[in-house]
């Protein structure tokens, strides 16, 4: 008799949009059971350290960069999360997720921590407040297979404002506001710039708004808004997940 190989997907549920993610997870594998017949999904919530330490993979949600921080922080869990992203376990972050898995954060608030997992430096609320939040579909086929016109949603997202291939700069000045990540962790996979936005509104320059770091992906927006679209978690699952757990499992 074949048995199964279980995967324990996580998603941080200190505050932010986690019940969505889970839900357009589940709805990936009821929408494809043959696909992913050698393999048991469970997906829970992450609240604690035991949570996290049962994780094969996690997901850090948008919702508001500061409070996740201080959460994570208050409920000793900051730690846990820094010793996570030194392992080989995927991670995606979206919209503040990204921000707090950043090496560094340019317009952030005191008191606010990084998990230090890419080596980008990311800029809060780089479109303007929550007026100016908007969507649009996007071309992600250079990544993900035929996937054109994928309904993005922006609200009050950040963008990534510098590749840092050779480390934090911590030669800005004070008055840069520059929040550096205090977790000694150095990721050495190359930086994959993923999608970037051309001549968006009055912006004449190109915004990042999605990388790939090794094991850790980072997007500025949030796919698990998309209605009824999970072409983007499906493939988390099967490029990062699955292949994660695959590589782990062979002999």
């Amino acid at each position: 008799m074949t048995t199964s190989t279980e995967i324990t997907l996580g998603v941080l549920a200190l505050q932010g949009a986690f019940r969505e993610h889970i839900e357009y997870f589940q709805k990936v594998i009821e929408s494809h059971p043959q696909e992913y017949s050698k393999f048991t999904f469970t997906f829970i919530e992450v609240k604690t350290e035991d949570q996290l330490r049962r994780c094969d993979s996690l997901v850090i949600p948008g919702g508001e960069s500061t409070s996740i921080s201080l959460i994570a922080e208050r409920t000793n869990l900051l730690q846990p999360l820094m010793d996570y992203v030194k392992s080989e376990n995927p991670i995606w972050g979206t919209c503040a997720g990204l921000i707090f898995l950043s090496k560094q954060l340019k317009n952030g608030r005191v008191g606010q921590k990084l998990l230090g997992g890419l080596n980008v430096e990311v800029t809060r609320n780089a479109f303007g407040r929550q007026l100016d939040s908007f969507e649009s579909p996007l071309d992600f086929s250079s990544f993900i297979p035929d996937c054109h016109a994928f309904p993005t949603v922006f609200i009050r997202a950040p963008v990534i404002t510098e590749l840092l291939h050779d480390g934090p700069t911590e030669s800005k000045s004070e008055s840069d506001s520059i929040f550096y990540s205090q977790n000694n962790y150095n990721n050495k996979a190359p930086i994959e710039v993923l999608h970037s936005l051309k001549n968006h509104g009055k912006i004449d320059h190109e915004l990042i708004v999605a990388v790939r770091q090794g094991h850790i992906l980072g997007t500025s927006f949030h796919p698990e808004l998309a209605t009824d679209d999970y072409r983007f978690h499906k493939w988390y699952i099967d490029e990062f997940v699955v292949k994660s757990k695959n590589k782990s499992t062979d002999i």
